[in-house]
């Protein structure tokens, strides 16, 4: 598996090895043994997901910023398996000296790009084409009541979404009145 930091210490870009031939492909989408090991190598705890999320979204649906309050904050590991999605992560954690600033990455059903997000972070994307098909794995239980949304168009963080029209945006009512 090929490991990228991202300027956001603790932002993680995995790319797994993908055996391909006449018959299609085949990868290794998860093993916790080998994601705690590059999770030490970059000086990160050891993380057990609890949790497995599937949304379908269609183009130009925006989801987030969503995070979860202490002592429930969730880690994720996020990838496409459908379709194609811009991802952002936002640091969130009050000392930390990127504190409001992003990540952005586009990921899709073939690139097969996995997007590990630490707890500390707000997590959105948006979905670029129709049909498309996000799974995530979470390392704590969802509490409804713990659940906090940040705007998806905050302007002190100013997170530069990849839409010509803003007007185009789909958003739930919960993200729409933030």
């Amino acid at each position: 598996m090929e490991v990228k930091e991202t300027y956001i210490k603790d932002l993680l870009i995995l790319t797994p090895k993908i055996f391909k031939d006449d018959r299609g492909w085949f990868m290794e989408s998860f093993n916790q043994n080998t994601f705690n090991h590059i999770l030490k190598k970059f000086g990160q705890q050891p993380q057990i997901f609890v949790q497995d999320n599937h949304s379908l979204s269609n183009e130009g649906v925006l989801r987030g910023l969503h995070y979860q309050k202490f002592p429930y904050e969730q880690g994720k590991l996020i990838r496409v398996i459908q379709g194609k999605i811009w991802d952002v992560a936002v640091d969130i954690r009050p000392n930390s000296p990127t504190f409001k600033k992003w990540v952005g990455i586009e990921i899709s059903g073939l690139n097969q790009i996995q997007f590990w997000i630490p707890p500390g972070f707000a997590h959105g994307f948006i979905a670029l084409e129709n049909n498309t098909h996000l799974v995530y794995k979470v390392t704590e239980y969802y509490v409804p009541e713990l659940e906090e949304t940040i705007s998806w168009n905050d302007s002190e963080i100013a997170i530069d979404w990849p839409v010509v029209n803003q007007e185009s945006i789909i958003l739930s009512l919960k993200d729409r009145n933030t």
